[in-house]
């Protein structure tokens, strides 16, 4: 069976992944901040329908609860196959000019510091170089890095055009090591970041403007994420899908 660490899993995009990659046969870390009932039960639910989790509790913002996590990832389930950089953060609406400097630290800490952190020790565990047997990275990104979300979370999205380098950048350099890394970009999707963002009704004030002329939801993202953690996309590093309902 394989092994997927799958970071912010207690909620959103990332509870679904970690049900969905359940149920197609991984054995998943749900790892999670803040909120422990809630990732204690996304286990709870795979393990009732016979898949295998366990939650971890890591601020993955911390360089030393990262490798926590991936030490504890080690002990329970051995050989890792699949790193899914789902968690961050979004802050309040507002213009660029009115953002401060630490709010800047927080979201660039969360949003990217993070996911190096988290890719920097899975490489260490699947790389062929390594010792490994190779895998896959997933990261979340958003299509805020190509839009710049003007007005609104230009930060966000600037830490989001990062994470959309680094996919590509990583998956040239480990492209003959076993490793292959792609990226998801959502929009407009039902989960608590709008509140997050201080407008939960966003993606109804918004709809019409959507091709699609809905939000999506979590599960819809999970599915791409499944696809390109798994051997379906076996041909595919350094790719892009966009879960935006068209736009």
């Amino acid at each position: 069976m394989k092994t997927m660490i799958i970071t912010g899993a207690s909620r959103g995009i990332g509870a679904a992944t970690a049900l969905l990659a359940a149920a197609n046969g991984f054995s998943v870390v749900v790892n999670y901040r803040n909120n422990k009932a809630a990732a204690e039960k996304i286990v709870e639910d795979i393990i009732a329908n016979g898949g295998k989790a366990i939650a971890v509790q890591a601020d993955i913002a911390q360089e030393r609860e990262v490798i926590k996590l991936f030490r504890e990832t080690d002990t329970v389930f051995g050989n890792l196959h699949s790193l899914i950089n789902n968690a961050g953060i979004l802050e309040k609406q507002m213009r660029f000019e009115d953002m401060d400097i630490s709010r800047f630290q927080r979201i660039f800490t969360a949003n990217i510091t993070a996911q190096f952190l988290c890719a920097r020790e899975a490489i260490k565990r699947m790389s062929l170089k390594h010792g490994g047997s190779g895998g896959t990275i997933v990261n979340v990104s958003s299509i805020a890095a190509k839009t710049g979300a003007p007005n609104e979370y230009i930060d966000y999205a600037a830490s989001k055009g990062a994470i959309d380098s680094f996919t590509i950048g990583l998956s040239k350099e480990l492209a003959d090591e076993g490793i292959r890394v792609n990226a998801v970009r959502p929009a407009f999707i039902h989960t608590d970041i709008h509140t997050d963002g201080g407008e939960p009704n966003r993606i109804e004030r918004l709809k019409e403007s959507i091709p699609l002329k809905r939000g999506g939801l979590a599960g819809e993202v999970a599915e791409a994420i499944l696809w390109l953690a798994s051997e379906k996309s076996s041909y595919s590093t350094g790719t892009f899908i966009d879960v935006t309902g068209g736009r």
